[in-house]
Formats: structure tokens, C-alpha cells, sequence
């Protein structure tokens, strides 16, 4: 199955809308390749851990409330609650590097 163009284009819209280093003509531009790196990783921390998102959300219907929010790393498995950020600050690991080799920084 071939991936449609709007989903491209709204993933490509919600990095715009969190990350300004990806928008021309600002004064956050990154004009660097590691600050570049950097920015991204950290939105994607961001939206995968911190942030529920509505069309991921299932319905409970218990007394106390209707639906369980739920973040993309909820889904896929990855955690079992909706980080905060300061949670997120203090747990963040650096990701190894690809090869056996020493990293690039």
C-alpha cells in the first residue's frame, strides 16, 4: 500500500508547527546540521510521549470519564501513561550509534 500525499503533507505540517528550526525565513532557521538533528529528535520526543492525540484515544465509559487518552509510544507499546515533560527531561537516553564504531560527536 502506497503511502497518500495528505498524510506526507500533515506529518510534514505538524514538524512545522512544533520544530521552527524547519520553517524558512525565521530567525529559529537551523543553519546547522547537528542544532538541525537535535530539534528534531526533540520533537519527536515530543509528539510520541508527551502528547495525546485524539484519534488515538479508546472509550471506557467508566463513571469518572468516557475515554482514555493515549500517545503514539502508548500504542505502539513502548509505555503505559502519557509522560510529562519533566519525566521526559529526566529519563532521556542518547541513542547508540549505528555502527560499532565511535559515534560522530
Amino acid at each position: 500500500m502506497g503511502k497518500h500525499t495528505s498524510y506526507i503533507e500533515r506529518t510534514h505540517l505538524t514538524s512545522r508547527q512544533m520544530n521552527g528550526r524547519l520553517v524558512r525565513k525565521t530567525l529559529s532557521f537551523s543553519k546547522e546540521l547537528e542544532m538541525l538533528r537535535d530539534s528534531c529528535a526533540w520533537e519527536d520526543w515530543i509528539h510520541s510521549l508527551t502528547r495525546p492525540l485524539k484519534s488515538l484515544r479508546i472509550e471506557v465509559n467508566d463513571d469518572q470519564r468516557r475515554w482514555e487518552q493515549r500517545s503514539p509510544a502508548m500504542v505502539a507499546g513502548l509505555t503505559d501513561h502519557i509522560w510529562s515533560i519533566e519525566e521526559l527531561l529526566m529519563n532521556i537516553v542518547a541513542p547508540e550509534c549505528a555502527s560499532s564504531s565511535t559515534c560522530e560527536r
